[in-house]
């Protein structure tokens, strides 16, 4: 007979197939996440104690807060910071 198909091996279906494909697509998915970090260019935090000022560096930008009537109230707007300023804890501001 022309057009017949042939048995499948002993052990094998389409199912078992599909099984297998689905986990190599989850390995593959979860690599991707575990390598991702790093692709995207690592960064490394630092914490800096309540004793340390810091120092802003180039093209820094962030929303601030402002005494306004005794009342620290947040920007709504992000605004550029100038290279060289001085980060302070509150510790460090008068009030």
């Amino acid at each position: 007979m022309s057009g017949s198909s042939q048995p499948l091996p002993s052990g094998s279906s389409s199912g078992s197939r599909s099984a297998g494909l689905g986990r190599l697509i989850l390995l593959a998915t979860s690599s991707s996440v575990a390598v991702l970090p790093c692709a995207s260019g690592c960064t490394r935090t630092v914490l800096v104690p309540e004793s340390s000022p810091v120092r802003i560096g180039p093209n820094a930008r962030a929303r601030v807060y402002a005494l306004v009537g005794g009342e620290w109230v947040v920007s709504d707007n992000t605004v550029a910071l100038e290279e060289g300023w001085y980060l302070v804890p509150p510790s460090y501001v008068e009030r």
